[in-house]
């Protein structure tokens, strides 16, 4: 400013974004008006504006109206950040982003908190009806972010206060918990969440630790049990932009299901439990390092040969070592299709205990908890429940549509731990499709490839919304339908061997193509 120019620094400011930017119509918040004066001058009249896009575009033509929430001395624009997360039922996953080089630069995940009050939604919206119970639960989920966030900064260096903003994906229940936003009625027919659509959320008055102005980003949800965490996951894998008929599955505690392309899509969740992530097996763990991904069984001495995250002694189980352990039991005549050991083989490896029977597949001088890991027919019960459900939505949603499984052009597989799902063997235990294996395409953690994608470009969050509301849901929890293939899918593979006609003609022959040892089923 000059005695010939001395209008005021937030008109200045504002003029300075006009011609440099073309940003007119700005908003401007309050604290940022607070510190503009020293900052501006602590600079040398150089500054990095932070604008936020306050809303996405409801209808085509309608124009965005950024907003002015931070402002910075110098040039800073090389030290911008943010954080996108993934709200998970059993576990939380962040990422640190450099919004400046477009990269992810630290990465760490946690069990959520939540899950010591229930291990589903279900037990968790009715633990929200006890007193004080929707704080508690609120409170635990932001421990375990900021934990992570903690982590994120101690990996990348980089301080709380460069960090922009935050997006977070994640199924209903849990963003509304998030949100303080009591649950209740997503249970109770007609099953309603508060809103499909939330605005930004200053992050810090949910307590999560992080700068003022740092503004929250939830994905919109399509209905009390087909979330953010689906609607992120399409968005990432651009279902949305193709005709190809596509398939996309979310493998994990709430199993959500789409089948469309970027002309309609309809959607369903199907409760899978947490066996997928770890949860509900007697020595399940999430997918980190020593836990079992791999197993192979011999045929004829039934030695398994295990192979763990980063090489480690094991630790536990995995989703993905469970799907091959029980895929491999299977294949080798361990178990019958009823998922029931065989007691009859010559092996120790097999042995009774006070719950049925269980198999040896680390002894405990080989792992490193010191005690013996091991599958038993609780945990193989538990995996063809949640694989039933998996399946018996496909079949379901298929239906509705008029469609059959073998019309699918591609199979998209997300999940924390879909990038490790070997296609054969989940095919094997009836949680595929029976397609060919080029068909099937695994992004891992759709949830958060949707939340990272979207910190990066916010003309996703239109994507978003346009997806949110361009699916039709179908409700399964009183469909009949849904029952019936349920109950026909409680097998390995399947009951109809129609549906898996290859599988089932491989299990007939028996390991090493001998005729297959019976087994009382």
């Amino acid at each position: 400013p000059t005695l010939d120019d001395n209008t005021s620094d937030l008109s200045r400011l504002l003029r300075g974004l006009r011609q440099r930017y073309h940003l007119s119509n700005l908003s401007i918040d309050f604290p940022v008006i607070q510190k503009l004066a020293k900052t501006l001058r602590d600079g040398d009249w150089k500054a990095t504006v932070t604008t936020l896009v306050t809303a996405v575009k409801p209808r085509a033509g309608d124009r965005r109206r950024p907003r002015v929430i931070n402002i910075e001395a110098g040039d800073t624009r090389d030290k911008h950040y943010s954080l996108a997360f993934d709200i998970g039922t059993t576990t939380v996953c962040g990422q640190l982003l450099d919004l400046s080089r477009g990269r992810v630069i630290a990465e760490s995940m946690a069990y959520n908190g939540q899950i010591s009050y229930g291990e589903d939604v279900i037990t968790r919206i009715a633990y929200c009806q006890k007193t004080g119970g929707l704080k508690k639960l609120q409170q635990v989920v932001v421990a375990t972010i900021n934990d992570i966030i903690s982590e994120l900064q101690a990996q990348s260096h980089v301080e709380a206060e460069r960090i922009s903003h935050i997006t977070v994906a994640g199924n209903t229940t849990m963003t509304q918990i998030l949100l303080g936003l009591n649950p209740q009625y997503l249970r109770l027919t007609p099953y309603t969440p508060v809103a499909n659509f939330f605005p930004p959320v200053p992050a810090g008055s949910l307590g999560i630790k992080v700068s003022d102005h740092v503004q929250m980003f939830t994905f919109p949800a399509v209905a009390s049990y087909v979330g953010g965490d689906i609607v992120s996951g399409i968005v990432g894998a651009g279902v949305h932009q193709r005709k190809t008929l596509t398939f996309f599955m979310d493998i994990g505690t709430n199993g959500e299901i789409v089948i469309g392309n970027s002309d309609w899509m309809v959607t369903a969740s199907c409760s899978a439990g947490p066996a997928f992530e770890g949860g509900g097996i007697r020595h399940g763990i999430i997918a980190a390092e020593g836990a079992i991904e791999d197993v192979k069984i011999n045929p004829k001495n039934f030695e398994p040969e295990v192979g763990t995250i980063g090489n480690a002694r094991p630790k536990g189980i995995c989703g993905s070592g469970l799907i091959n352990t029980v895929a491999e039991l299977l294949e080798t005549g361990l178990i019958g299709q009823n998922g029931k050991f065989n007691q009859e083989l010559p092996t120790r490896r097999v042995r009774s205990v006070t719950d049925g029977y269980e198999y040896v597949l680390a002894q405990a001088e080989e792992t490193q908890t010191g005690s013996d890991i091991v599958i038993t027919e609780v945990d193989i019960d538990n995996l063809m429940r949640a694989k039933a459900a998996m399946y018996a939505g496909c079949q379901t949603l298929s239906k509705s549509v008029g469609i059959g499984g073998c019309d699918f052009d591609q199979v998209i597989i997300a999940g924390a731990f879909g990038s490790h799902i070997d296609v054969k063997r989940a095919i094997t235990i009836g949680l595929l499709p029976e397609l060919p294996e080029e068909r099937f395409i695994f992004i891992g953690n759709g949830s958060l490839l949707g939340a990272r994608l979207t910190s990066f470009s916010t003309d996703l969050l239109d994507d978003a919304r346009r997806v949110a509301q361009m699916m039709t849901n179908l409700e399964l929890s009183e469909n009949v339908d849904f029952m019936n293939n349920y109950v026909a899918a409680l097998f390995l593979p399947h009951t109809n061997a129609g549906e898996f006609p290859r599988v089932s003609k491989r299990l007939a022959r028996g390991p090493n193509n001998n005729p297959k040892t019976r087994v009382k089923i």
